[in-house]
């Protein structure tokens, strides 16, 4: 246990005096949430994009240019659709072809001429909003009944920022472990260790919980720190979040202990760690759902640590759950990292 302690003694010095590594693994998370912040702030409904042309004019004044406007007036009115002024045909179509627009109206004439893309189904999709604003309301009288939801609805920002935490521990995990541990191997720090009376279970369990407390605080410094700017909203029990997090940031850093077992190059080390976490980035719902893929997508992903980890975060953080809703994802990263741990000591060579 003393040994123990004197390893995990010195990684955790190593890291803080790193401070540039240490203010990295503060300010990219940071960064990320900043960013989408803003760019899904105050536009995050106008999901869709309409260009008109021609408009002349200055475009800054939105009011002026959009009352001129010869279009359906219901589009002008759509919270959901943002209208883009184009002077000229030839630079609307290059917005369009390359789309960075998802319908093209012209402005003007007796009937509503409109471009899509064939490729984009986006385009048709707006297709569909175009003619329906060209319905009267009293159309669609006795034909149609619409309901809302009630109460608060979950922010993108507030779906978004666990998936940001996850994969900032993701990377901070194989990177911090995994990398460093080779870095040492191929140095002759391992060697030199090797001649005391450390045995490998001794080390990996030193540097997974160094890592692990290291990654817990800065978690809760981004955390605190984005909370102040974006007021997250937590539906669930701080405590039962914290755990969450704890079980989740345990079993990648487990994850990075297998990576780190073996091996000498570092770059070879930085190629697999790269080749195992951006694949795992986009399957474990970083950034986007994938309800509605192939299964075979989703059965891939259900073997990932990172998808089990968010999948109970989420639920703590934006739906309310308790420990006991997410008992089996907690179960599945408990005996994940378990199953890391063991594969990692057997596995771990100090030379080679």
């Amino acid at each position: 246990m003393k040994r123990m302690w004197v390893l995990f003694l010195a990684r955790n010095y190593e890291f803080f005096r790193d401070r540039a590594g240490f203010g990295w693994n503060i300010l990219f998370p940071f960064l990320i949430v900043a960013g989408f912040g803003l760019l899904f702030g105050a536009d995050s409904g106008q999901e869709f994009k309409a260009g008109v042309f021609p408009v002349s004019g200055p475009a800054n004044s939105a009011p002026a240019w959009m009352e001129s406007l010869d279009i359906p007036e219901k589009l002008k009115t759509y919270s959901f659709v943002k209208l883009i002024p184009f002077d000229s045909r030839e630079t609307a179509m290059d917005r369009l072809v390359h789309h960075k627009v998802d319908i093209l109206l012209k402005n003007g004439g007796r009937a509503v001429q409109y471009w899509i893309s064939d490729s984009s189904p986006r385009g048709r999709l707006m297709e569909k909003v175009v003619k329906e604003a060209m319905v009267p309301e009293s159309q669609f009288a006795g034909k149609v009944i619409r309901q809302e939801i009630q109460g608060d609805q979950v922010r993108y920002i507030d779906w978004l920022f666990p998936g940001i935490l996850g994969m900032n521990i993701m990377f901070s995990a194989f990177f911090g472990v995994g990398y460093v541990i080779v870095r040492y191997r191929r140095s002759g720090v391992l060697k030199r260790l090797k001649a005391t009376p450390v045995t490998s279970f001794e080390y990996l369990t030193a540097q997974l919980l160094s890592r692990v407390v290291i990654l817990m605080g800065s978690s809760a410094l981004v955390w605190a720190g984005c909370d102040l700017i974006f007021s997250f909203q937590v539906r669930g029990s701080y405590l039962d979040a914290f755990l969450v997090f704890l079980a989740g940031t345990l079993c990648l850093v487990s994850f990075g202990l297998i990576l780190a077992s073996r091996g000498t190059n570092e770059e070879l080390t930085s190629g697999v760690i790269n080749f195992i976490c951006w694949p795992m980035m986009f399957l474990s719902e970083v950034w986007f759902s994938i309800e509605g893929s192939s299964d075979w997508i989703k059965t891939i992903s259900s073997f990932l640590p990172l998808t089990h980890f968010l999948k109970a975060a989420r639920r703590v953080i934006n739906d309310g759950a308790d420990l006991s809703q997410v008992s089996h994802e907690l179960f599945l990263m408990i005996l994940m990292s378990l199953v890391f741990l063991s594969l990692g000591s057997w596995m771990f060579s100090w030379t080679k």
